[in-house]
């Protein structure tokens, strides 16, 4: 399939917003081999995806429906692999009252109510994620995570224990 006919048909040549996938309903088309690792890489027929745009392109068409994650178009839906997170956070920023992340896609969010961060367990340690859109969710980098552990500051709770926590957007959030 042809780049430009596939933007065409998903509506986004002239725009930079996202695809309406929530509102796609078509049916099964099948399994399609393409995998996005735990790195954050997209693989397709065993071949890593080099070309940014591209990978953008299918982010922009991915949607997850139960434990399961789909690229769809209007009229097609397939679905494909994802070890652990569609995306992974790369850089953070503190800027005033907020922290921003930047994803592997591109996506930029601010750690708030609306993206929030948890925690969730990954190769047996416990990894901070952020939820980018209808489900879908970045992992921390290593060096994210490194980043945003700079950023923490201790609370102590009852008992002699305490949490690392950071402030973002008036919210606070545990990172470990």
């Amino acid at each position: 399939m042809n780049l430009s006919n596939l933007e065409q048909q998903i509506g986004l040549t002239g725009s930079n917003k996202l695809p309406p996938v929530e509102k796609w309903q078509p049916e099964l088309s099948g399994d399609m081999d393409m995998v996005i690792h735990k790195d954050g890489s997209w693989w397709h027929e065993g071949v890593k995806i080099q070309r940014d745009k591209l990978t953008r392109l299918f982010a922009s068409i991915l949607r997850k429906e139960g434990e399961e994650y789909f690229i769809l178009t209007p009229v097609e839906k397939w679905r494909i692999q994802v070890e652990d997170q569609p995306f992974v956070v790369t850089m953070i920023e503190q800027k005033n009252d907020h922290i921003e992340v930047i994803t592997n896609t591109g996506d930029l969010l601010i750690i708030n109510h609306e993206h929030p961060l948890e925690l969730s367990e990954l190769d047996g340690e416990k990894i901070p994620e952020i939820e980018v859109r209808n489900g879908l969710k970045a992992r921390f980098s290593r060096n994210a995570f490194y980043d945003l552990a700079e950023l923490a500051s201790e609370k102590l709770k009852g008992g002699g224990e305490s949490d690392f926590v950071i402030q973002s957007a008036g919210a606070e959030f545990k990172i470990g």
